[in-house]
């Protein structure tokens, strides 16, 4: 099937959006999703851990059972992947 599509999305431009954060994230979960990427990486940096904790909140509210899972990276907190599964 050759080279998996990975996607990332870094927020930091964004962060004090929340109009533009729910577009930003909506607009690269469904490129991910039309192109069946392996993963999307997120940066919602490392500040207070707001950010992160929205993120999560976006992918439980809006995209529950559309990924196969989240995986916070143990090595940067910065940074989350949402990983697909295509049968």
């Amino acid at each position: 099937m050759g080279c998996k599509m990975k996607l990332k999305l870094d927020l930091h431009r964004v962060f004090s959006n929340s109009d533009a954060i729910d577009a930003a994230l909506r607009e690269v979960l469904d490129e991910a999703i039309d192109k069946h990427a392996e993963y999307v990486e997120i940066i919602p940096g490392k500040g207070s851990g707001q950010l992160k904790k929205s993120v999560l909140r976006f992918l439980e509210k809006n995209y529950k059972g559309r990924y196969h899972r989240i995986e916070k990276d143990d090595k940067n907190f910065g940074r989350l992947f949402v990983h697909f599964r295509w049968k």
